[in-house]
């Protein structure tokens, strides 16, 4: 569902994004278990670890260094983490969805101000400090480039990739 854009909001500057999202989700949705751990070279990661590092990725910039969303999130952060247990394709849509509408909802209510806003690391003191501007660009270059990792593994193993046009 569409979030209530504020006049002075953040999301017609994210314009696209939207859509890419869409795509990826597209194209993850009727991968089966044998293909979401198909991989480029046998020591780089299957689709099904790159689509839970984006979706680990979106909760840990978004929620746990940006305090975005509730705390029902956490729980996604981790999905990339050794010993997780495999997920579903329906499992990495939803939480594609779940990240996205926390992205979204964000983008729509904060404006040009919000960008100034510094966060620093949760965990590590010794990281530095990154401005919301900084951290919304991250999100988006690293869906971006793991996404385009996803479809070349795709495209390679005859699969029907992200489609970008």
């Amino acid at each position: 569902m569409p979030q209530t854009e504020h006049p002075l909001s953040l999301s017609p500057f994210y314009k696209g994004w939207d859509i890419y999202q869409q795509r990826l989700t597209a194209a993850i949705a009727p991968l089966t278990a044998e293909q979401l751990n198909l991989r480029a070279a046998p020591h780089q990661w299957s689709v099904g670890i790159l689509i839970a590092h984006i979706i680990a990725t979106r909760v840990g910039w978004f929620h746990r260094r940006m305090g975005e969303g509730s705390p029902d999130l956490a729980p996604l952060g981790i999905w990339d983490e050794e010993g997780e247990i495999p997920r579903s394709a329906a499992e990495f849509v939803a939480g594609l969805e779940t990240t996205w509408q926390l992205i979204q909802g964000a983008l729509a209510r904060w404006t040009f101000a919000d960008l100034e806003q510094v966060f620093p690391h949760p965990e590590r003191e010794d990281w530095p400090a990154r401005s919301r501007q900084y951290c919304i660009w991250h999100v988006l270059e690293h869906d971006i480039h793991h996404g385009g990792e996803i479809s070349s593994i795709l495209g390679a193993h005859n699969l029907a990739a992200v489609e970008l046009g």
